[in-house]
């Protein structure tokens, strides 16, 4: 049985991936949580990995193309720019088509520091980007295992439903 692919199925699904590069000296942003680091992100924004590939899964489930197209890394205006920012526009792009978020999925890869007594703290502030109950926001973290510990790597999934 083949299903019509178009924006008038009830739930879509997006996925969104995102890394950069760590460096002695620099903030370090997760989830809009400022993360006490010696190395931070090397990035035209503020390196937000986190909320890029948020931002990325919802663009994503509606073929809306990825934040690139949005904010240009080569745009002037966007230097330094609070990542809170993106989901924020991406958000309502999603929402000018009809559709909500209701949870996402959220894996950050990162060797150190340990984020996992900041879960709660980054699930929350998604959370509220997000419009969603924290409870509909999972995060977890992996390591590189050594393989790449200069960088730091999130991916996403975000469930979006057609607004009744």
């Amino acid at each position: 049985m083949s299903v019509p692919l178009s924006s008038s199925l009830p739930y879509r699904i997006g996925y969104g991936e995102d890394a950069h590069r760590l460096a002695p000296g620099l903030s370090l942003v997760l989830g809009g949580v400022s993360i006490p680091s010696e190395r931070g992100a090397v990035a035209h924004s503020d390196g937000d990995a986190a909320l890029h590939t948020v931002a990325d899964a919802l663009l994503s489930g509606l073929a809306l193309g990825d934040i690139g197209q949005y904010f240009p890394d080569t745009a002037a205006e966007w230097q330094g720019m609070d990542s809170r920012v993106i989901v924020e526009r991406a958000l309502a792009l999603v929402r000018e088509r009809g559709y909500v978020p209701v949870n996402l999925a959220l894996v950050i890869t990162l060797d150190r520091p340990k984020l996992g007594p900041l879960r709660a703290e980054i699930a929350a502030s998604v959370a509220r980007l997000l419009g969603l109950p924290q409870s509909e926001v999972g995060v977890s973290f992996k390591t590189s295992e050594g393989l790449a510990p200069d960088h730091v790597q999130a991916r996403a999934t975000v469930l979006l439903a057609r607004k009744a």
